[in-house]
């Protein structure tokens, strides 16, 4: 349970950072950059000491899997922002149009306010500062609530702020589900929330009460197609890593694989080989990670049992078996998987891998298209024609071509969902762009043609602008 009157706590933070906005509505670019500066100096300072609490948090993490994963793209991302932020934050200029002139036409980039992050715990140190260095590059003040799953990462990340913010700039706050509740019902002026399809129902329900706008960074069942073209080893070379890394808990993560039906045994075969071949037996393997808690573990474990009850053949990718005491799970390849299992109802988010047959390509894609839109859509094939025809008859938030995740990495593209995936895009510009306000600013000097328009209706003048535009 949260701590009794977290309420007045928590209010007091969000009235605190109002107060300090109204009476610095607009960084310079000298301060942002000064932020971001701070910022990315203690998180390098910090590396070893996240990377211990991120494996205290989940019993076991790899050091390189969170430095790779969780630290990495943050000062990628930083870095970014510094680079390009005084381009960002100049005004743009467009153009007024013969009806408007003589004018100048400028959009303005203003920071929105005060913004809600809400955190998830399976990449708590990326998904809490990465969106913090594009809001605070936009000149806002953020609130980060952070996951109850992850208290020794909590710290490390409150040590880090506090060293270099104040709380009316940065401020954490942490508890249980009625706190985030709570959270997202506050007034922000932009909400972010990164969780799974269920919870981004909820949050956007309380932010509507305040017409909040939100960013939903959400999940969903992110397909690989095979296509018949490429090489079964290489298209699995292409796929583990994104499986494997975190033990697949990623909302990015290959959910299952559409494999052409006369290949799927060389496809377990081969992943079988290359998985031995990057983790052997996982059991003591520092570089393969825990699923973080029991109750992921049994959630994972339930999906297994009832795909088997219903028929599913499950093969384990190492070839061992489950070991709950240490949360360990190989890859857990399933054939013959269908619609009435819940693994093939809802986000997997662990190690688990549905292999689905088809026959055709239109058949793989019309059985995505059948379903919600996903977070991310994979690509094996090196075949031009293949690769044009998914990506126009399919709808995801991103697509990766021969390889798997490392989309999200990439600091000049937009990340986001579409659908029950999410709702709005960040990182790098777009990160910027969606945490401002771009305010059209339309200026006029001495000279005044609007009064050209002005009633009395029907002068000549009038009646020449009407007959000149309206063709």
């Amino acid at each position: 349970m949260s701590a009794p009157g977290f309420e007045t706590h928590i209010q007091a933070l969000f009235q605190q950072q109002q107060l300090a906005y109204q009476q610095q509505p607009m960084p310079t670019l000298a301060q942002r950059k000064s932020d971001l500066s701070r910022l990315k100096a203690a998180l390098l300072q910090h590396q070893e000491p996240l990377v211990a609490a991120l494996n205290q948090d989940y019993g076991h993490r790899s050091t390189d899997d969170s430095l790779i994963s969780d630290v990495l793209p943050v000062i990628n991302n930083i870095n970014y922002c510094l680079k390009h932020l005084a381009k960002w934050m100049k005004p743009s200029r467009r153009h007024a149009g013969l009806l408007l002139a003589p004018a100048t036409v400028r959009v303005h980039y203003q920071p929105l306010g005060v913004v809600g992050v809400i955190v998830p715990w399976n990449f708590p140190v990326m998904l809490s500062l990465g969106p913090l260095a594009s809001l605070m590059a936009a000149g806002n003040r953020c609130m980060l609530k952070l996951s109850e799953f992850t208290p020794a990462t909590n710290q490390v990340i409150k040590r880090i702020l506090m060293d270099c913010f104040s709380a009316d700039k940065v401020a954490v706050v942490e508890g249980e589900a009625e706190v985030a509740s709570y959270f997202s019902s506050l007034a922000f002026d932009h909400l972010l929330f990164t969780g799974s399809t269920t919870v981004g129902r909820y949050v956007m329900q309380a932010a509507a009460k305040n017409l909040t706008p939100v960013t939903l960074e959400l999940g969903g069942k992110s397909p690989v197609i095979i296509a018949d073209d490429i090489d079964i080893n290489t298209a699995v070379e292409r796929l583990i890593y994104g499986k494997c890394l975190n033990a697949g808990q990623i909302c990015v993560s290959p959910d299952y694989v559409l494999c052409p039906a006369s290949k799927v045994q060389t496809f377990v075969s081969a992943y079988q080989q290359k998985f031995h071949q990057m983790y052997g037996a996982v059991a003591d393997n520092p570089d393969y990670g825990n699923v973080i808690n029991d109750r992921q573990f049994a959630r994972l474990q339930a999906l297994l049992l009832d795909a088997k009850n219903q028929g599913a053949q499950v093969i384990s990718a190492s070839g061992e078996g489950m070991k709950p005491d240490s949360r360990k799970l190989a890859t857990q390849l399933v054939l013959n998987a269908n619609d009435d299992m819940q693994i093939m109802q809802e986000e997997i988010f662990g190690p688990l891998l549905p292999i689905i047959p088809y026959d055709s390509l239109a058949g793989a894609v019309t059985y995505i298209n059948h379903r919600p839109r996903p977070l991310a859509l994979y690509l094996m094939s090196f075949d031009d024609n293949t690769q044009q025809y998914v990506l126009a008859n399919t709808h995801s938030g991103g697509v990766c071509i021969n390889e798997t995740v490392f989309h999200v990495a990439a600091d000049d593209a937009p990340f986001g969902g579409i659908g029950p995936s999410g709702m709005g895009h960040y990182h790098g510009h777009e990160g910027f762009l969606r945490f401002s306000h771009a305010k059209t600013v339309l200026q006029r000097g001495k000279l005044n043609t609007g009064k050209l328009v002005h009633p009395p209706y029907g002068t000549w003048v009038q009646k020449l602008l009407l007959k000149f535009f309206l063709r």
